[in-house]
């Protein structure tokens, strides 16, 4: 049943307009006598190929900015143990967790934004929080840490920044945009102009067996080009392989001060 509900979820108006878009093409081509073989590859070349290698990019993308989050909360959590366990300050346990609540909310609202034309609206916010985790761990310098514990904490904070351009980088630069529209232009086109090889199939002996594998065609394609759009953006909440950002709370209620 998951793998059904996860299969809807790739189906939707587009997929049925190019599917009745083909199997319109093929009965056209029938009524008008516009029967022909046509070189079936051509498909491939210039849409299933493209489509292949932009959702093995979006995967890998998807994997770095996995990847990433991981390390970004590794980080988090070290960080907060820091400000916990070294040094004299009482409330430094509660300003880490606070800081640290707040950086990883405004990274999820930033991240699910729409940022790959440029709007960062949550960006500014998170220099700000940079900056003031950067002041809090000085303040365990004047309670008490070591220079050489100060030194890790800062690591701890450069490998966030680090961490938070990274998942940065996956939202805004995503597959080549000249190849997306390359697939897109040939994926509604070509099922359509290949009504009349569709025509050509089994006719007229098995007529139907046409419109069948013109529908099939349309909706195949249609449906790769849909997993390769959820597998672009992990950071939307749309597809089922997106990253589950709300884990965020679930962490910092660990967090036992």
């Amino acid at each position: 049943m998951k793998s059904l509900a996860a299969f809807v979820k790739i189906i939707d108006h587009h997929t049925f307009i190019v599917t009745g878009l083909a199997v319109l093409s093929t009965y056209l081509s029938r009524r008008l006598g516009l029967v022909a073989e046509l070189p079936i590859d051509l498909i491939g070349l210039a849409v299933v190929f493209p489509l292949v290698f932009s959702i093995n990019s979006a995967y890998r993308m998807r994997e770095d900015a996995l990847q990433a989050f991981a390390s970004l909360k590794g980080s988090a959590i070290a960080l907060f143990y820091a400000h916990r366990d070294w040094g004299k300050d009482k409330n430094g346990s509660q300003r880490a967790r606070k800081l640290i609540d707040e950086l990883l909310h405004v990274l999820s609202e930033h991240l699910r934004e729409d940022i790959s034309e440029g709007r960062d609206a949550h960006i500014g916010r998170i220099f700000e929080l940079y900056s003031e985790i950067s002041s809090s761990i000085e303040k365990l310098r004047k309670r008490g840490a070591s220079s050489e514990d100060i030194a890790r904490a800062n690591q701890h904070l450069k490998n966030i920044m680090i961490d938070v351009e990274r998942m940065n980088n996956i939202a805004r630069y995503r597959t080549p945009v000249s190849l997306r529209a390359f697939t897109r232009v040939f994926l509604n086109l070509l099922p359509i102009l290949f009504g009349p090889h569709f025509a050509f199939i089994d006719y007229p002996d098995y007529p139907l067996i046409g419109y069948v594998i013109a529908g099939m065609y349309g909706f195949v394609l249609v449906s790769l080009d849909n997993v390769q759009d959820h597998l672009e953006n992990p950071f939307d909440g749309i597809g089922v392989d997106d990253l589950k950002l709300n884990v965020v709370d679930e962490m910092i209620e660990l967090l036992e001060e």
